[in-house]
């Protein structure tokens, strides 16, 4: 499989030459973390990190238009317009989280940039139309304008999903290489070869950047990557056939953290938009544990589950499975947020 190679290949050497340049970039342009705040980090630090895996992704989901004697042919007559919202709402992303890594932009604004990322995924037909009932095993299919708030919906959750998840070196770029592999297999176990090019490059991508960003980071991804990546994530989740609930398994923890800590901060007349410490893999640092810990349990967590995702074929047995990863989600919430003695 030439294919399978090409595109993870490309990517990773792509996003491991262009990092180093990014770096450079950056501190010429002062997009710069200083110690102190959230961060723990003991010097200054490059943010924007994200420009490197996913120009690299961009780059490869291009090739097979350039050689397509490369790769699969086309599965799906709606790819071309895909590949498109994939494209352009990425580099929307990208800049846009180029402009609060740089002007630090109030959330309402943030707002706005992540809506028009979902604008374009929905003008390119990547929105979540049907389900299927795993009560009926039938399709429910919504009507047009469910389908649009829940595209919208999905695309700013996966959005600040990944954003609020980077606040420990490493752990970003390695959750998204976990969730692009599982993601690539599902798809080249239904033949759907020429969509699985996706999920390769974006793991390719990852991997090529993972090097620096690994604790201690030598660069950090910034709204830039979290943006660009979350997109890509939720555009990825569409293409490959709506799979929500393989995404919500594979990406249960973080997503459980981003609502957990939507209801803290309401629960506490606080702003949804504070920034704070109360996110689990911060909370899991204050408590001694090491970055590397601290990404071993949610890779290990979302390896897991998506194998799962992957060998139980019962939609009915997936929802028990959702239901009994919400719970140990529960209680690892728990456990991490009560007080420590002394």
């Amino acid at each position: 499989m030439t294919y399978v190679l090409v595109a993870v290949g490309v990517p990773f050497l792509l996003s491991l030459g262009i990092t180093p340049l990014v770096i450079r970039w950056a501190q010429g342009r002062g997009l710069v973390d200083h110690p102190g705040g959230r961060r723990h980090h003991r010097m200054p630090v490059p943010r924007a990190g994200g420009v490197a895996p996913v120009i690299a992704f961009l780059v490869t989901v291009t090739l097979p238009w350039l050689w397509p004697s490369l790769f699969p042919p086309i599965a799906d007559p709606n790819q071309p317009l895909w590949w498109k919202g994939l494209v352009l709402g990425a580099l929307v992303a990208l800049v846009g989280g180029l402009w609060d890594d740089r002007a630090d932009l109030s959330p309402a604004a943030q707002f706005v940039i992540q809506l028009l990322c979902a604008i374009i995924a929905i003008w390119a037909t990547l929105f979540i139309e049907r389900v299927n009932n795993p009560f009926t095993d039938r399709q429910v299919i919504f009507p047009r304008l469910i389908v649009w708030w829940l595209t919208v919906f999905w695309v700013l959750g996966m959005m600040n999903t990944v954003n609020w998840l980077d606040g420990v070196d490493g752990l970003v770029t390695s959750v998204t290489a976990v969730f692009a592999t599982v993601l690539a297999v599902h798809l080249v176990q239904r033949g759907l070869h020429s969509v699985a090019v996706w999920p390769l490059a974006l793991l390719g991508a990852s991997l090529g950047f993972l090097p620096y960003n690994w604790p201690p980071a030598r660069i950090f991804l910034g709204s830039a990557g979290a943006y660009g990546l979350g997109y890509i994530m939720a555009v990825l989740g569409i293409a490959a056939g709506a799979k929500v609930a393989t995404v919500l398994l594979v990406l249960g923890l973080p997503i459980a953290d981003v609502a957990w800590q939507i209801a803290r901060r309401w629960r506490e007349g606080r702003s949804v938009f504070t920034a704070d410490r109360g996110h689990l893999h911060l909370r899991l640092l204050d408590r001694g544990w090491t970055p590397v810990q601290v990404i071993g349990l949610y890779v290990a967590w979302s390896v897991v589950t998506g194998i799962l995702a992957l060998l139980v074929s019962s939609r009915l047995l997936k929802l028990g499975l959702l239901g009994i990863v919400a719970v140990a989600t529960v209680a690892l919430f728990l456990w991490a947020t009560r007080p420590r003695a002394g």
